[in-house]
């Protein structure tokens, strides 16, 4: 495997995942058990991370979980994201994921722009766009529908053909919009996203024994 672009193989690179405290390792265990049973079985791995707007949460989710799957080599992964309704993805996140060293461009100019987000050179970029979690581009079976708002897994009670449904839920950034704390709240919620899925993929690839870190 190519490695990562250099900035963000140095942030990866950085992450311990033996910080992550225990209540959210406790919250990540059933996708572990999920993609290690698809993994075992043979089976491509689908995940489609799901918030109210798909604009920023479930983009940092689905981005950060794409890249982790390749950097710790889970093969067979396509990630996904979207929303109970579509909006745009925030320029914030691109933002975000711009500064911790992913390639971005904007491929179509619209009020719901379309981007391309490259982790490492050879790789196929994430494409970043606000749709509804049941959009034609999003899988419509064998996939697990991973919530990562509180609001969106209140307002879909149900989510048809999904395999599971998980919640991973994160405190929204939104909150700090246009704000002087904006850039650093963006930030600090994308670190705790990209330390999770590392954590995650890190335990998949290591058949799951707690404590141990091929990272340093």
């Amino acid at each position: 495997n190519m490695p990562l672009f250099p900035h963000l193989e140095e942030l990866v690179s950085e992450i311990d995942v033996a910080a992550i405290p225990s209540e959210r390792s406790a919250v990540l265990q059933p996708l572990i058990d999920y993609i290690s049973a698809k993994k075992s079985s043979g089976h491509p791995v689908r995940l489609n991370f799901i918030c109210t707007h798909n604009s920023r949460r479930s983009h940092l989710s689905q981005v950060w979980a794409q890249a982790m799957a390749y950097y710790c080599g889970v093969q067979n992964v396509s990630t996904y994201s979207g929303g109970t309704e579509r909006t745009a993805l925030y320029p914030m996140v691109a933002e975000t994921l711009k500064n911790s060293g992913f390639e971005i461009k904007i491929i179509a100019q619209s009020e719901n722009p379309v981007y391309t987000i490259k982790y490492s050179e050879n790789e196929p970029p994430v494409m970043g766009f606000s749709k509804k979690w049941d959009d034609d581009f999003n899988p419509n079976s064998e996939f697990a529908a991973i919530m990562t708002c509180s609001q969106a897994d209140e307002a879909c009670p149900y989510i048809a053909w999904a395999d599971v449904r998980i919640p991973i839920t994160y405190e929204d950034p939104k909150f700090f919009d246009l704000s002087p704390q904006q850039a650093e709240k963006y930030s600090k919620r994308s670190l705790q996203i990209a330390g999770e899925m590392l954590y995650v993929f890190h335990r998949v690839a290591n058949g799951k024994q707690p404590g141990v870190n091929r990272i340093h």
